[in-house]
């Protein structure tokens, strides 16, 4: 039986031939990754023992760092729960970030393996030809004791990427674009294939796979290619079998983007999903709030579109631009490359490497009434902070662009 990227890990882990649609199996986990916020919450039974736990990483990323005593005292039973079990793989503050970006940075999202966490967003590993998956507090309770979840096979829908991106654009306009144009899809697999990747960056790739974490995505992948055998050269923890569909693969559907005609996306407040426009389109409307950051685009990349942009200029009056790395090596490497000054020096405030304002827990909260540009994941009613408040969500370089304006702006205006 032909089978697409997904259902081919899916198989793999479950140690079956094949799987389709409908079926539900039960499959082995490579890596199993724990955050901070979990113990802030009490999200999850602490058990008596763990599967594996060579197989776990823990990652301080939320709250870094401790924002309030409760904050403080979650860290502490998180180290307690790393030393109780002996998680050999660590990144506390200091060697920390966001959770998916460390994942990528230090290797253990691989092609054809899977991993989960506590963490909607942790479908963001398919930019690594990865199958990951957030799963809520039952489901990683399980994961933690067995090292095994069960899931059940989704349909696939196949995004076929052609042609190639136009200065100022970039991974989140893709998203956003097809957010807009097609909404979401609820429990079905979203892969990426077409000769238009190959002119995609990882960065563009992890954003495009978190983001569809908005689409109510199951599983994202992305083909394993020669551009992600080079990044992944010196960073692979351990050996990986890398997946391709097959190409008689069925799909539930097949949608051709042409990467050319898309033009600089927002979205609108309060939701994502077919609420989508073109920037130039709402140009004009007055922000209190620019952000740079999150899982979705807080890497070196964007920080350094940011800085081309800001570059000689200065952030609007009356505007705070917020900077967040998504990683202490994302943070070091933009240090090194000069970003962060020039950041700085247009008036950005840099904050730790942390999740912070995107989940709305610290480090940029807004007020009743203010409005925010952002480049983060979500922008729910009070995802930021007042749920009187508005957040738009648009690329690092509209977000740039539009902390210099002091309004709602196409950065292609600054290309």
């Amino acid at each position: 039986m032909a089978m697409t990227m997904t259902e081919k890990v899916l198989a793999s882990h479950a140690r079956v031939p094949e799987v389709k649609p409908g079926d539900i199996v039960t499959c082995a986990l490579d890596w199993i990754v724990h955050i901070d916020v979990v113990f802030t919450a009490d999200w999850f039974a602490i058990p008596n023992r763990i599967a594996r736990p060579e197989r776990h990483v823990a990652i301080m990323d939320h709250m870094v760092p401790a924002q309030t005593i409760r904050d403080a005292e979650a860290h502490v039973e998180f180290r307690e729960f790393i030393r109780r079990f002996g998680i050999p793989h660590v990144f506390d503050i200091g060697n920390h970030g966001i959770s998916h970006q460390v994942l990528a940075e230090q290797g253990f999202a691989l092609p054809g393996q899977m991993l989960v966490c506590e963490d909607s967003h942790t479908c963001g590993a398919g930019a690594f030809n990865c199958a990951g998956r957030g799963l809520g507090a039952l489901g990683m309770t399980y994961a933690v004791c067995k090292g095994e979840s069960w899931f059940q096979v989704g349909e696939t829908i196949r995004y076929e990427l052609q042609g190639e991106l136009s200065p100022a654009v970039d991974g989140k306009d893709v998203f956003l674009y097809i957010a807009g144009t097609y909404g979401e899809d609820v429990n079905s697999n979203i892969e990426f294939e077409g000769p238009g990747i190959a002119g995609l960056s990882i960065a563009n790739r992890q954003c495009i796979a978190t983001m569809c974490a908005n689409l109510g995505a199951e599983f994202v992948l992305f083909p394993f290619d020669e551009r992600l055998e080079h990044y992944l050269r010196e960073r692979a923890v351990e050996k990986y079998n890398p997946v391709e569909s097959d190409p008689d693969a069925e799909y539930a559907k097949i949608r051709i983007v042409d990467l050319r005609s898309i033009v600089p996306y927002i979205a609108l407040p309060d939701s994502i999903p077919n609420n989508c426009r073109p920037v130039a389109e709402i140009a004009g409307l007055e922000i209190n709030q620019a952000f740079i950051g999150s899982c979705a685009n807080g890497r070196l990349e964007d920080l350094a579109v940011a800085a081309g942009i800001l570059e000689g200029k200065r952030v609007s009056e009356g505007v705070r631009l917020i900077i967040t790395p998504a990683s202490q090596e994302v943070y070091g490497a933009a240090l090194r490359a000069g970003y962060i000054q020039r950041l700085v020096d247009a008036g950005a405030v840099i904050t730790a490497s942390t999740c912070g304002a995107c989940y709305g827990g610290h480090s940029g909260l807004l007020a009743r009434g203010e409005r925010c540009v952002s480049s983060s994941t979500r922008n729910f009613k009070g995802r930021m902070g007042s749920p009187d408040s508005e957040v738009l969500v648009a690329s690092p370089a509209t977000v740039a662009a539009s902390s210099i304006t002091g309004k709602i702006t196409d950065p292609r205006r600054y290309q």
